[in-house]
Order: C-alpha cells, then sequence, then structure tokens
C-alpha cells in the first residue's frame, strides 16, 4: 500500500488533486474533532434526482482518496433543507392540487402525495437514502428539522442573532435594491399556520435571542430563534452550517460558485473556519437545458438502473467533474463498456496507473473482475437482429460463442443481458430505421455474403473483421462509409459495433441470413 500511497501524492487524477489540497488544511495541527467532515447538501423539494446522487458519489471519490494519503479519520454527512417552504407544487407528483393548500409550509410538514411517509420531505428524504444506500455509500443522514428542532443549531442561531448586523450586511451587498427593503437572514415559521414567513424583522433582540415580526396580515409576533422557531434564508443558512457542523469540505455545482464568498464570511462571522470547496458543472438533459429536480427532467437514478448497472453509473460521475455533460439515456451503453474496459485494464496497471483508473476511485482497494465476455452495445445490436424478447434468446448466442459461460459463471454478463433487452425496446427499436442498400453496397454486401458462405475459419472476431475490411477496402473511400452503410442496411443504425466481432456473436449462417433480408428488401419493408 505504501507504493500505492507515493502513486496517490503524485497522481494526476481529480480527486488526489482535491485530497491533497484538503490534506493540507491540516499542516499545523489535525482537525480538533478528531476527523474530516465531508458534506453535501440537498434540498428536497423535488424527488431525489441523478445530480443528487453525483454530488454524493464525487464527494465520496474524494474522501476516499483523502484516505489513501492520509491516516486522519474522515466523516460524510448528507445534509437535507427539509424545513424549506414548498413554493410550487413539483409537476411528478400524484395529485400535484392536492398539494396546492401547502404551499411555504416546510416540506416536513406537507403530507406526502405518495401516501407512503408522514409528509412529503420525509418521502423525498426516504428516497434519497434508500437510493445511497443502494450504491453502498458510508454516510450519516441529518435532516435539517432534526437539527433546527433538536437544538443543535441553537448556538450559531444565537451567534446569528448577536452579529445579525454584520451578517445582514454581507447579504445585502448581494441584493437588488426592491429586495434589501424585505429580506432578512431569518424566516420564521409562523406561530399559528406553520408557513415559512418571508417578512422583515421589526427587531432582532439578541440579549433575549428573539425576533419581532409581522406576518401577512399585521399581526404582530415575538419568537426565539432557537427550537426550530426559525430557519434561515438559503443563504447564510449554507455558512451557519459550516459553522455549526465543522464542515471541512463540501462541493456544490456551478451555479452556487458565485455565492462562495457569501457562503464563506458568513461562515466565518459565526466563528467558523470556512471549508475547502469543489465546483462541478451541471448536468444537462437531452435539449441542453440543466437537470431540475422540481420538472423532472433528465434521468433519474431508478431510470439509469433499469437500464444499466449502478457501478455505470459512478463510472459516468466520474468522468470530467468540470465539464458539462449531456445526461440522457443515449449515453447509458458508452458509459457500460467504457467502466469494463477499465475494470480489466486495472489487474495489469501499476500503482500509478491504478490511482488515475476510474474503477479505483469507484471500488476504492477492492476492485472487481469483469466477467463481460461482450460489449453491451454488441448485446444491443444482437437483440435488435435477434429479435430478443428475453436474456435467454441472447444467452443462446453468447453460450455458441463461449461454450463454457453461464449466468451463474458470468453475472454481468447476465444482468448486461437483460438490461439490453429492456434498454432495446424501450429505445433502440422505436427508432430503427433501415434502407435499402446503394448499388456499391449491394455490390459489397454480395461479397462479404460469398466469403462468409465459403470461410471456414471459425468465429475469431479479428480474422471477421479483417475478412469485412477486405470487401470494403477496395470500394470505399473513405472506409468507413463501408461500415456506415453495413449499420444502416442490417442493423438499422447509423453506428454499430465492431462486425467482425458481431458476426462471431451471431453467428456465420444468422449474418448470412441477415445479408439475405437486406438484398431482398425484407428489412427495409
Amino acid at each position: 500500500m505504501s507504493d500505492f500511497r507515493d502513486a496517490a501524492l503524485s497522481s494526476k487524477a481529480w480527486p488526489f488533486d482535491e485530497a491533497r489540497r484538503l490534506l493540507k488544511r491540516f499542516e499545523k495541527a489535525p482537525p480538533e474533532k478528531g476527523y474530516v467532515l465531508f458534506e453535501t447538501g440537498y434540498g428536497p423539494s423535488g424527488l431525489p434526482h441523478i445530480g443528487t446522487f453525483g454530488e454524493v458519489a464525487r464527494t465520496t471519490m474524494i474522501r476516499r482518496a483523502f484516505e489513501v494519503i492520509s491516516d486522519i479519520p474522515t466523516r460524510l454527512i448528507c445534509f437535507s433543507d427539509d424545513v424549506d417552504g414548498m413554493r410550487k407544487v413539483p409537476g411528478n407528483v400524484p395529485n400535484p392540487e392536492a398539494l396546492e393548500q401547502y404551499l411555504q409550509m416546510p416540506l416536513t410538514s406537507v403530507p406526502d402525495p405518495f401516501e407512503t411517509h408522514e409528509s412529503f420531505g420525509h418521502h423525498n428524504n426516504a428516497m434519497l437514502r434508500r437510493f445511497l444506500d443502494t450504491f453502498g455509500f458510508e454516510y450519516d443522514f441529518i435532516s435539517a428539522t432534526e437539527f433546527y428542532k433538536s437544538g443543535q443549531f441553537d448556538t450559531v442561531l444565537l451567534r446569528a442573532a448577536e452579529r445579525y448586523d454584520d451578517i445582514m450586511k454581507v447579504m445585502l451587498k448581494s441584493l437588488r435594491e426592491e429586495r434589501r427593503e424585505t429580506y432578512s437572514i431569518f424566516l420564521p415559521l409562523h406561530p399559528e399556520t406553520g408557513r415559512v414567513l418571508y417578512v422583515p424583522m421589526k427587531h432582532v433582540d439578541a440579549a433575549n435571542g428573539t425576533i419581532t415580526f409581522d406576518d401577512e396580515t399585521g399581526k404582530e409576533f415575538t419568537v426565539p430563534v432557537t427550537g426550530g422557531n426559525v430557519k434561515l434564508q438559503w443563504k447564510p443558512d449554507f455558512g451557519a452550517r459550516w459553522a455549526a457542523l465543522d464542515v471541512d469540505f463540501e462541493m456544490y455545482g456551478k451555479d452556487h460558485s458565485t455565492n462562495t464568498p457569501i457562503y464563506d464570511r458568513i461562515c466565518e462571522i459565526l466563528g467558523g473556519k470556512k471549508p475547502e470547496h469543489f465546483t462541478y458543472e451541471l448536468f444537462l438533459d437531452a435539449d441542453g437545458h440543466k437537470i431540475s429536480k422540481s420538472s423532472g427532467n433528465g434521468i433519474s437514478i431508478d431510470e439509469w438502473l433499469t437500464y444499466a448497472s449502478s457501478e455505470s453509473l459512478s463510472y459516468f460521475m466520474y468522468q470530467k467533474p468540470k465539464t458539462a455533460k449531456r445526461m440522457h439515456f443515449d449515453v447509458i451503453p458508452k458509459a457500460v463498456d467504457e467502466y469494463h474496459q477499465q475494470l480489466r485494464a486495472y489487474p495489469t496497471q501499476d500503482a500509478a496507473a491504478q490511482c488515475n483508473n476510474p474503477v479505483f476511485h469507484i471500488h476504492g482497494a477492492d476492485v472487481p473482475t469483469s466477467t463481460m465476455l461482450v460489449p453491451f452495445a454488441m448485446l444491443l445490436n444482437l437483440a435488435g437482429v435477434s429479435g430478443a424478447e428475453d436474456t435467454d434468446t441472447l444467452w443462446g448466442f453468447i453460450r455458441k460463442y463461449a461454450p463454457d459461460t453461464s449466468p451463474e459463471t458470468h453475472p454481468d454478463m447476465d444482468r448486461a443481458a437483460e438490461f439490453a433487452v429492456r434498454y432495446f425496446k424501450d429505445f433502440v427499436a422505436p427508432t430503427r430505421a433501415f434502407r435499402l442498400p446503394s448499388d456499391l453496397e449491394r455490390e459489397a454486401l454480395e461479397d462479404l455474403r460469398r466469403q462468409l458462405a465459403a470461410w471456414d475459419g471459425g468465429l475469431d472476431a479479428e480474422e471477421l473483421q479483417s475478412l469485412v475490411y477486405a470487401c470494403g477496402r477496395e470500394r470505399f473511400d473513405p472506409l468507413r462509409d463501408w461500415f456506415k452503410g453495413i449499420y444502416e442496411v442490417l442493423i438499422g443504425a447509423s453506428q454499430g459495433p465492431r462486425f467482425g466481432g458481431f458476426i462471431a456473436l451471431y453467428g456465420i449462417d444468422e449474418t448470412i441470413a441477415l445479408i439475405d433480408k437486406a438484398l431482398a428488401g425484407e428489412l427495409a419493408a
């Protein structure tokens, strides 16, 4: 492990870059609390979405990297701001009209539209925890409702009352003039209705730890800032939470980056030390729009897991976190295949290469062995040309290609076969468009058919690939036009797998029959 640690100290992998930066925070002394605290926040206004998972996954990757280069214990907190008032009813919940009357109520006071938990906030928290548990994350969950009501936040809230003017100066600089007139860092919960109020303060009594305000009707109330009677506006809440928990590291999306100086300064005013930060780019949906919890665009965690393994999702999260990426269903096959490529490479690599391999950052030192014999993209095409309705059909071809394999000996293959059938039915089949071959393509396909009919070289994928090359090399310039034609005529897509490997898996006779159908116009029909 010493060799691995040495390699990690110079690794260019971004989790190690961040871990080394974090370690410098403790050059003079280890943290007084006895551990390094990583935090990730969650706004449960909508169902947990894939960006939320990405934040926890990436934070865990940095935490894992830190544990390689340092012996200081670590802890990860997932903090849910479930006292937040429901500003609008999400469009992706059952009977949304029934929630209209609960606008501005804390999320943990809004009834659960799914009728499975005591509140909408509790439901969404449970969804988040279930998904995080599915991926095996080690974390401690904190609900803002419990944090405020239990008194754990009281010391910092009283300090916020004492230093109210200093915090307000920070906030007012960032607000438009009309907003300044009514702004307060404290949001009282109405003593009678329970709604979160956005009202100005008439008086902040630092000595008694209370605030005085008028509600929307003009009725005056005085309430303590402690015990869950108020919450902080979200920007002050960020900094106050850092101070209250003594957070050492937090990452968040680019949309928060302009607020970082505000969070940091409020943390310092409240007696804390600002944490280290990492800002990542946002995920985009199929149309290039930011993925949003409330609108439910993009892919949900459940949807990804319907079509691919959790590890492939973690792999996607590892890639270029500072680059905005489209996150739609069509990214799944590539993520699956690249993940398994990295798994296969890992055992042969030295420590430096392993430190840079995404699978270490996904699994830690316990990197599994891939049992994927066939690329996922190949399975998708096989499902298409064979009309597979279930995995038994695919396994029939897989066993011919590799007789000693089975679902029991190759569980990755079995899961991938199930995912491939499902993905093909839902996404590939509805968009396939076969066409008739051009005259030149027909000539090349007839040549390929003749040579396959005379083939006695077995099912070696590379030799079959050379055969396919030979049929197109003298006819097509550039050669990629030949393969594009193969895919569009035989598979109904503009791109596909290495065709020699496809023939080896699908079978010589079956490929000849497929070419015959294409030449007869049956596929295009």
